[in-house]
């Protein structure tokens, strides 16, 4: 019975040894595809540090811009898929990349990760100066009937290139796409009343709107501080305007643990008291949802990019 028993302890600690440890072992990578400090970089360090607290590893920041998020993107896609390396990046990097720069952005979205948790979102809000003779989206519509508009973004191809295109599919109204290298610049000539608008994330022009310096035309979704902006929903068309979704993924292939404890940590992080407080300077919201929905949205703005890409000439 002894020999049995020695013989059994040593079996035990022989599969201890052996056993895979739970996951996560150790800290995990979070490639972020932006530069650090921009908007949504901040924001996502405000929830990583509640998810960090939930999964109680260090989540380690890791910023690899390039390619407008192609590079950090295509990194996670090669990562080891061990749940220890994973991605945050919106749909610009996602959708509208893969579908402008199939060489640069050579990773399928759909097979190639696997989706975790839609994070926060950044509406996009088209502006015009005070200055301009229209008041709201009703009368810009009419004045661009008779005459262009010139409507500036922060660059071909941006998420406002795309909104501007699709109100001029709505509306057919006559609006000019004026590209800059960033919002910056576009934020620049809209208040030097160089162009008639510009189409930029909510968080660039917070401060612009409530100092009057600009009016608010339409907006991508409803936020609670500027209520009286409308959305494209609430003026009686059928498409909504893009905004910018931000989104947590893994390489494909990750084994389910991973994804079962992974999945509704974040749910518990993202939605955790005293984020969306954090995020709200930022002209960021945060909005949680699960994996199912998140490829439900990417697969209809997949859709809707490659029509109006096909339209503007952009793409064959």
């Amino acid at each position: 019975m002894i020999r049995n028993l020695v013989a059994a302890v040593a079996l035990a600690a022989a599969n201890a040894a052996h056993a895979q440890p739970s996951y996560p072992s150790g800290p995990i990578n979070l490639v972020i595809p932006l530069a650090a400090g921009d908007a949504t970089d901040t924001a996502a360090r405000a929830i990583t540090e509640e998810l960090s607290r939930e999964l109680k590893v260090a989540i380690v920041p890791v910023n690899r811009p390039g390619a407008a998020g192609a590079l950090g993107t295509d990194l996670v896609v090669k990562a080891p898929k061990d749940g220890h390396t994973i991605l945050l990046t919106n749909n610009a990097a996602l959708v509208f990349r893969t579908v402008l720069d199939p060489k640069t952005a050579s990773y399928d979205p759909f097979r190639d990760l696997t989706p975790l948790a839609l994070a926060m979102r950044s509406p996009s809000i088209l502006v015009a100066n005070a200055e301009q003779p229209y008041h709201d989206f009703k009368e810009m519509i009419e004045y661009g009937k008779k005459a262009p508009i010139s409507i500036g973004t922060a660059g071909v191809g941006s998420v406002g290139h795309f909104c501007i295109n699709t109100i001029a599919s709505l509306t057919k109204a006559d609006l000019t796409m004026v590209p800059y290298t960033g919002a910056t610049p576009a934020l620049t000539a809209v208040r030097g009343n160089h162009v008639g608008g510009v189409i930029l994330a909510l968080g660039t022009m917070t401060g612009h709107l409530k100092s009057g310096a600009v009016r608010g035309i339409v907006i991508s979704s409803k936020v609670s501080e500027f209520p009286d902006i409308p959305t494209l929903a609430e003026l009686g068309y059928s498409e909504p305007l893009f905004g910018i979704w931000t989104a947590f993924f893994a390489p494909a292939g990750v084994p389910p643990e991973v994804t079962n404890v992974l999945v509704p940590a974040l749910e518990r992080a993202i939605t955790a008291p005293g984020v969306a407080a954090r995020l709200k300077p930022l002209g960021i919201v945060p909005e949680y949802a699960p994996p199912a929905k998140l490829v439900a949205e990417m697969h209809d703005e997949h859709r809707r990019v490659s029509e109006l890409a096909r339209q503007a000439g952009l793409v064959k």
